[in-house]
């Protein structure tokens, strides 16, 4: 997640790609959809072997993952390389922005009617701070997990499914809005919905779920409930993830978020467990961001509440 920095300057993106992401009908569409199924519990184990390896790039790479640093970009070939051997059709979207070069990465899984396009998405890349497990290497990898899971379950929803991992998100969310603002007017409209996933394994964790289109907040909530837990709207993140562009667009949002800076209070420890008067993440934008910064019990049920509002809404 972005810093809220005000009147901090916009940037330009500038579109390098050879080839962009239009929103039309994919070749080799899967059959015909069949009845909705039920989403699969998400083993909590595969989404931290993600993070294990995001940690191993960020290490490798001058100890960060962030825009126009070969971390960014060796954590992009990881996430393309699992989503290309499980049969998605990836696009890498590429753009300019703080003179270096960024990366979208795009993943439609094929069939469903592309006219009604489910997404998925998260940023990829870290502050130069750290290694960004937390922000967001947790929304990233659970993200990507859940399109394996699409692809180990063989799943044939009747809409489209489409995931996204953006670049520069915290330069001001460039890729997103690069991405949004590259779409046609017919094409934007084609997307019922935009789920958004950014620190969803904070160490203190909260249980936020975004307050934006009511079909998408009634899903997570109902998940939740599902399983016990108390959520609270989400109001830290407000404009400051790569929800925005797409609500700024018209596009419906959702999604879900563990809390970053805030101070949890004694009301929210007693609901959630955790500390009172501590932040949600203590290491967010640091250094400290690192694979101990997780809480595996916040990052499972974050992860499942992702699939199943996957497989809920592109039913």
């Amino acid at each position: 997640m972005k810093l809220s920095i005000p009147g901090r300057a916009s940037t330009t993106a500038v579109v390098t790609a050879a080839v962009l992401l239009t929103g039309g009908s994919i070749a080799g569409a899967a059959p015909a959809p069949t009845a909705a199924a039920a989403a699969p519990d998400l083993p909590v184990a595969n989404v931290k072997a993600h993070l294990t390896q995001l940690q191993a790039i960020a290490t490798a790479n001058g100890g960060n993952r962030a825009h126009g640093r070969a971390g960014y970009k060796a954590s992009l070939d990881y996430v393309k390389a699992k989503l290309d051997a499980a049969g998605f059709t990836t696009t890498v979207q590429q753009f300019t922005s703080s003179g270096s070069t960024g990366y979208n990465l795009i993943a439609d899984w094929p069939g469903g009617d592309t006219g009604k396009v489910v997404m998925a998405g998260s940023h990829l890349d870290s502050v130069t701070a750290g290694p960004g497990i937390n922000d967001n290497g947790s929304g990233s990898a659970a993200v990507l997990e859940t399109a394996l899971a699409v692809a180990r379950a063989g799943y044939q929803p009747t809409k489209h499914l489409r995931f996204a991992w953006w670049g520069a998100e915290e330069l001001g969310m460039v890729g997103s809005r690069y991405y949004v603002n590259s779409l046609t007017t017919a094409n934007r409209s084609k997307i019922s919905g935009y789920l958004n996933f950014d620190m969803i394994g904070s160490p203190n964790p909260g249980y936020f779920v975004y307050d934006d289109d009511p079909t998408i907040e009634k899903t997570f909530k109902t998940y939740f409930t599902g399983i016990g837990i108390a959520t609270e709207i989400e109001t830290e993140g407000d404009g400051r993830s790569d929800h925005a562009p797409f609500k700024n667009a018209g596009i419906p949002v959702g999604g879900l978020f563990s809390g970053a800076d805030y101070i949890k209070t004694s009301a929210q420890a007693a609901k959630w467990g955790g500390t009172a008067g501590k932040a949600f993440d203590a290491c967010y934008h640091s250094s400290c961001d690192k694979s101990s910064n997780i809480n595996d019990t916040a990052l499972d049920r974050n992860a499942d509440a992702l699939a199943y509002a996957v497989w809920q809404l592109s039913a």
